[in-house]
């Protein structure tokens, strides 16, 4: 299944040229049907025709072999490359805590290597999302620099505005990808088709608006349109952590499609790039969502 992110676009787990989109799982006690939606599942009749993971042996004439269970991305994958992926944002974001102070004398300097660490992050994640197959340095780089931004942004907002507002982000942040987790598992939430569409609808419908406000508080001043302050703020920040829920629920299905029809191991880095960014998005919505509630106060 081809899945995207609310921030960066990127590419699902591939083939060729195809992208995975969404599909069923395979039928048990027959094979697959190979279409445009499941690029790793096998014809009807043939079932190694078109699948080039299946083994065969050709030198002794022997019929193809199931394919082999070596090279296939498995669960354990996604955990250890996501794990190590957001195991490098965190240390970065610890060290830019630490070594990036924001008091009066220095929190210039250290906003303006901040920003300057996202623009690279969001660079660095716009190169991987275009291409074919995953880059493990270029993941891991992005994550460096992103944990660099979110360190210096965490710490502005915890010592200057809300006191614990970087624990109480990360704890809602691991509180809502647990439970899209259990209800996705338990098929509460059905990932198909019109929800993917619903989901990009609401995704760019909610980038623009964003874009917009940008645009009116760079050269209007202010807030912009209001939108990420007061009480349009509030109500889309929780818009944006609902749309990262959402985006959760896109990401499992991807990975349990890249599973179930034989992705290569390395693709799990598809998974690791696409969660990191997902869990980013979310940390970011409920960062700002308690600025503003201390703000108001």
């Amino acid at each position: 299944m081809r899945s995207r992110n609310p921030v960066f676009s990127r590419r699902g787990f591939s083939r060729d040229n195809g992208y995975a989109g969404f599909n069923t799982a395979p039928q048990a006690g027959g094979p697959a049907v190979a279409t445009q939606a499941n690029p790793y599942a096998q014809p009807t009749g043939n079932p190694y025709a078109q699948n080039p993971y299946a083994q065969t042996d050709q030198q002794y004439g022997a019929p193809p072999q199931a394919p082999a269970t070596t090279g296939r991305m498995t669960i354990d994958d996604v955990i250890i490359r996501t794990g190590s992926t957001l195991g490098l944002l965190i240390v970065t974001a610890a060290l830019s805590w630490a070594l990036l102070p924001v008091d009066d004398a220095n929190i210039s300097r250290s906003y303006g290597i901040g920003i300057g660490a996202a623009l690279i992050g969001m660079v660095l994640a716009l190169v991987q999302s275009f291409k074919r197959k995953p880059t493990p340095a270029l993941i891991l780089t992005y994550a460096a620099f992103e944990g660099v931004f979110l360190g210096v942004i965490s710490s502005i907002v915890d010592n200057r505005i809300a006191d614990g507002a970087a624990m109480q982000a990360v704890l809602g942040t691991m509180a809502v990808f647990a439970g899209v987790l259990v209800a996705y598992k338990a098929g509460w939430i059905r990932v198909n088709r019109r929800f993917y569409g619903f989901v990009m609808a609401a995704a760019l419908g909610f980038i623009l608006l964003m874009a917009v406000n940008l645009l009116f508080a760079v050269f209007g001043g202010g807030d912009g349109l209001g939108f990420r302050s007061g009480p349009l703020g509030i109500i889309f920040g929780v818009v944006g952590i609902i749309l990262g829920a959402c985006f959760l629920a896109l990401d499992f299905k991807q990975v349990e499609d890249g599973i179930a029809y034989g992705a290569p191991r390395e693709e799990a880095w598809f998974a690791a790039f696409g969660l990191t960014l997902t869990l980013v998005w979310i940390y970011m919505e409920f960062l700002r969502l308690i600025a503003i509630f201390n703000s108001s106060d």
